[in-house]
């Protein structure tokens, strides 16, 4: 069922004059589905505190509740005509009232940490794109059939708007940065293996898919306790976002996943001078895939010791500072960061090789991301030792991977199973630090184990070898017969 309401809401939302692209549907339902979230949200805290014999106070003014300006019903459950805005009247209030209303969250909140905060953030962030009242009302109407009160529809919505992610990455236009295929940031997650305590940051958050998929592999690694409810709910996921769409995006994905106030901020992670980044401001664990092949203006490089327009690069320089001693990082990064020799780039390798343990190289098939031919790598390394030794991995598939072939995690199987010991296999081999060339140090991938291709002869080539053998032979028998 909420699959075909996805559907129709996108058909409504095609034929609005507003809306013209993947990511405009994505944005114009994710606001409309975070107050029906809201609502039932609310709806369960008040039942909640009626079970302990307390009261509970609405988050949300009762005329801009979701039963009153979105859903009035009348005696059957059914939506009340008389009462329903629509047309003029509902986008003059959504964008004259609603808004302004949602907008002032931010700052009365108590703290960033609070789904208030997060409404008002949110609200702050977007507009109403529908330039039709009754489009708005027909969206509004397929969102209330959707329920979040159980586990499992919680889970199924959030399966279904990972779904509409994806979509949007595989649309084009900049939708493909919002979106890192689902089994390998779970691979990536298995391999650095956080546990409950620790602080899990990303600074690209984009859709908010690393921290989706840690919280499902902590909220599953054992019998939780409230505390550790608690711990995951509140103190353990971070993440920073420059753009408005992805901050939104990622911050619904979050709560639809279970996390009720997702401490993302809408911040350029980039603008933040490195110098400033004290004990406090550290995380225990790193999981990102930054965007690459973007160029930062002077002023954003003046943050950084080694000065490069390469938006990766600087976001790599940014996870090593913040990362504890001792702290884990996994971080997907273009396959020409191993081997480029311009100053910046073995700067940065430099740095990386001397304060961290790179442990391990997983290099991955051109068409991982969806309309990108880009071929990446993912680092793994841990904060403190130097690098003495690193392990590669090089994924080879028998397929050509795509849109309609994507990437799954049985892909991966191996070299989870592999990476646990560090074993040699003929797509796995270790290198030691001391042996690479220590100007460049240049990190390519060069398979030992790899047979080189011998070059195969022509049918014509091999005639005439089998002609001319058997000359020799005819001339070797003639010669032992004269002897006998």
């Amino acid at each position: 069922m909420f699959e075909q309401t996805f559907k129709n809401i996108d058909d409504i939302l095609h034929k609005d004059a507003g809306c013209s692209s993947e990511l405009d549907y994505v944005e114009q339902t994710s606001w409309i589905l975070f107050l029906k979230y809201l609502d039932d949200f609310e709806k369960d805290k008040k039942t909640a505190a009626e079970l302990t014999g307390k009261s509970y106070t609405p988050i949300i003014a009762p005329e801009f509740q979701w039963n009153v300006w979105a859903m009035p019903k009348n005696g059957d459950g059914k939506l009340d005509h008389h009462k329903a805005l629509t047309g003029d009247d509902l986008k003059d209030f959504v964008d004259h009232k609603l808004f302004p209303y949602l907008k002032k969250f931010k700052v009365q909140a108590e703290s960033a940490n609070t789904i208030e905060y997060k409404v008002g953030e949110i609200f702050s962030e977007l507009k109403n794109r529908l330039q039709s009242g009754y489009n708005l009302r027909e969206v509004i109407n397929r969102i209330d059939e959707l329920r979040f009160r159980t586990h499992a529809e919680k889970h199924e919505m959030s399966h279904l708007y990972e779904s509409k992610i994806q979509n949007m990455g595989n649309a084009g236009r900049n939708g493909g940065e919002y979106y890192t295929p689902r089994p390998l940031i779970k691979t990536i997650v298995k391999v650095v293996a956080p546990k409950i305590g620790d602080t899990i940051y990303d600074g690209a958050v984009g859709s908010a898919g690393f921290l989706c998929e840690a919280f499902d592999y902590l909220k599953n690694s054992k019998s939780l306790t409230t505390k550790d409810v608690e711990i995951l709910q509140k103190k353990t996921f971070y993440g920073k976002e420059k753009k408005s769409l992805a901050y939104i995006i990622g911050t619904m994905n979050m709560i639809l996943h279970g996390v009720e106030a997702p401490n993302i901020v809408h911040t350029n992670t980039l603008a933040e001078n490195l110098a400033d980044i004290q004990e406090k401001d550290r995380y225990d664990v790193v999981l990102a895939n930054p965007p690459f092949g973007g160029k930062e203006r002077a002023e954003v490089q003046q943050n950084f010791p080694i000065k490069t327009g390469e938006t990766a690069s600087l976001f790599l320089q940014h996870f090593i500072k913040i990362l504890k001693a001792g702290g884990k990082a996994g971080v997907v990064i273009k396959n020409t960061f191993l081997s480029n020799t311009d100053n910046a780039t073995v700067a940065i390798r430099k740095q990386l090789l001397e304060s961290c343990n790179l442990h391990t190289v997983l290099d991955l098939p051109g068409g991982v991301f969806s309309g990108a031919g880009v071929k990446t790598v993912v680092l793994f390394f841990e904060k403190g030792e130097p690098t003495k030794k690193v392990w590669y991995y090089q994924l080879n598939l028998d397929r050509n991977l795509g849109k309609t072939n994507p990437l799954n995690e049985n892909d991966l199987a191996e070299f989870v199973n592999l990476q646990k010991t560090f074993a040699d296999s003929p797509n796995s081999w270790r290198i030691n630090i001391k042996d690479i060339d220590q100007t460049t140090l240049d990190l390519s991938l060069k398979n030992p184990c790899k047979k080189e291709e011998v070059a195969l002869r022509s049918p014509k080539a091999i005639l005439e070898e089998i002609n001319a053998l058997d000359k020799e032979s005819v001339e070797i028998l003639n010669s032992i017969s004269e002897l006998l």
